[in-house]
């Protein structure tokens, strides 16, 4: 039997009440800045109160419910009542469109969608293009509604006792995640309750994290990250949660203070938005020990952040396909940020060629993870089964991620496949272009991209944000990249702009840039 066992979210959830009933589980500041308390015990009866309204409304095991929710204590409670009596979570990002909300909704089959006033419109546009929706549920909602129900009034009046037991099974789906499409649609990622065991045991295990802990979730919950690495891995040690409906660059130290965080997670983008605040030498106070991120940060940004805030950084690399983090630097260990670390707990990674064949150290290929699908690994692609093929190929997972491999063992993440440039008959990697010009003490942060050319296949355009006040010029940047980089590497073209197309957790959206390209 491995490390899952037969645990689903719903007896692991039992179990930490059973052991820590009146121990705060969950802290939850709102927008307002208002914050609310939920012991373990608390958050367990709000979850069997939504379970049986889920039940009361004819939710069977299996069934999908939509979440399109922000932050929020109904969305954690949501998550686990979801997991409780079989059904499948589908967590949804509020930006998106109704047109995308209707695909998602239809794709998923979804028979139930959770979601708030503000975003009801985008969804009564589309409700009769969606035969299978059965009700929506209105959360943070008082009152009566024409196409709702109050979510609210009707846990008021549910059982705290599960009034009907569903057999559930470690290996049951409970949540699926779409992943943002490019060029197609998105796809439904299907996770397991092995799976999120899975997750916060490699998490947990790989950061020490201890009961006494509390995870700073700021990154929205509909996302991998705040489900895998920080809620997961909380519960499974008996830890808490400080939850925030938004992130806000220039309050993070001092909300983590606040609500008491100990641990917290971060991409690219918003380490770099911390460092754009006005600093405050009381934030180098903070409570936090310990903060995982991923995405390419430049050295000199990362050191700042170290320095200023006396914090240990820690960078990773995963997906929403690989549950948990294949590649982590250690916490105990020499840490390599540059890198995107070593081979964790449960994995096997390595560097393939297009082929599919092992590569050497220093030659660059696509990393390939190994696991075991439903466990270690996500299950597979909902109603894609030739995706699913492409990606899983005998318990390896293709990533579409280029790295290489140094001599001491850290792996270091070149860039997307697609990201890869075509320039004469090189390779170009993006990510080391833009590694390059963040370097430069003017520039903030940049994207680079491959652009449709006659002669070359592909010229290198670079879109730079610059630090506020700076007069650097396109020319001065591309002569600074020729004191760094072969001369086929070099941007033939840079534009400067204030703002980047991003996801919710800051990722910049190169396929909306290219798209600019071709439409101007």
């Amino acid at each position: 039997m491995d490390i899952m066992g037969h645990i689903t979210l719903r007896s692991l959830l039992e179990e930490r009440t059973q052991m820590y009933p009146e121990k705060t589980f969950l802290l939850f500041e709102n927008a307002s800045g208002e914050q609310e308390e939920l012991s373990y015990m608390d958050f367990q009866k709000r979850v069997t109160k939504l379970e049986n309204v889920f039940l009361d409304l004819g939710i069977q095991k299996g069934d999908h419910i939509t979440l399109h929710l922000p932050n929020s204590i109904d969305f954690m409670v949501a998550w686990f009542a979801i997991g409780g009596i079989g059904a499948i979570m589908v967590p949804t990002n509020i930006l998106s469109t109704s047109d995308e909300m209707e695909y998602i909704l239809s794709h998923s089959e979804s028979v139930l969608l959770m979601t708030e006033m503000e975003y009801i419109q985008k969804f009564e546009a589309v409700r009769k293009k969606l035969p299978l929706l059965q009700n929506i549920l209105l959360t943070r909602f008082e009152g009566n509604h024409e196409h709702a129900l109050n979510a609210t009034a009707l846990m008021e009046q549910a059982s705290e006792k599960m009034e009907r037991e569903i057999e559930i099974f470690s290996g049951d789906i409970a949540g699926m995640l779409y992943t943002s499409g490019t060029t197609s649609k998105p796809k439904g990622v299907q996770v397991t309750h092995a799976n999120y065991i899975y997750a916060g045991e490699m998490i947990a295990q790989s950061i020490s994290l201890r009961p006494e802990d509390r995870q700073f979730v700021v990154l929205p919950l509909f996302h991998g990250n705040a489900q895998y690495y920080s809620t997961m891995s909380a519960l499974i040690v008996g830890a808490s949660v400080a939850l925030t409906e938004k992130f806000s660059a220039s309050r993070y130290f001092k909300q983590a203070k606040r609500l008491g965080a100990t641990v917290g997670s971060l991409f690219a983008a918003p380490i770099r938005m911390i460092l754009a605040q006005q600093y405050d030498l009381e934030d180098q106070k903070n409570s936090l020990r310990l903060i995982m991120f991923a995405q390419s940060v430049a050295e000199h940004q990362l050191d700042e952040f170290e320095q200023k805030f006396d914090i240990q950084l820690l960078q990773m690399y995963g997906m929403t396909e690989t549950i948990g983090v294949p590649l982590i630097n250690p916490v105990h260990g020499i840490r390599k940020n540059m890198s995107i670390g070593k081979p964790s707990i449960g994995y096997e990674v390595k560097i393939v060629d297009e082929n599919g064949v092992d590569l050497p150290e220093g030659t660059v290929g696509q990393i390939a993870v190994r696991g075991v699908p439903g466990r270690t690994l996500m299950k597979g692609y909902f109603k894609n089964e030739e995706a699913t093929k492409e990606a899983l190929q005998n318990n390896w997972l293709l990533t579409g991620d280029n790295a290489r491999i140094a001599q001491d063992g850290y792996f270091y993440f070149i860039d997307r496949m697609k990201d890869m440039i075509k320039r004469s008959g090189e390779n170009v990697a993006a990510n080391e272009v833009e590694s390059v010009l963040v370097e430069h003490s003017d520039v903030y942060e940049v994207a680079v991209i491959g652009v449709p050319d006659d002669i070359r296949d592909e010229a290198i355009k670079a879109f730079v944000i610059l630090n506020e006040g700076a007069q650097v010029s396109e020319q001065m940047l591309i002569e600074f990249c020729k004191l760094k980089l072969a001369k086929f590497k070099v941007p033939d073209e840079i534009e400067f702009v204030t703002a980047f197309p991003r996801t919710p957790v800051g990722k910049i959206q190169k396929h909306i840039l290219r798209q600019s390209i071709r439409t101007s």
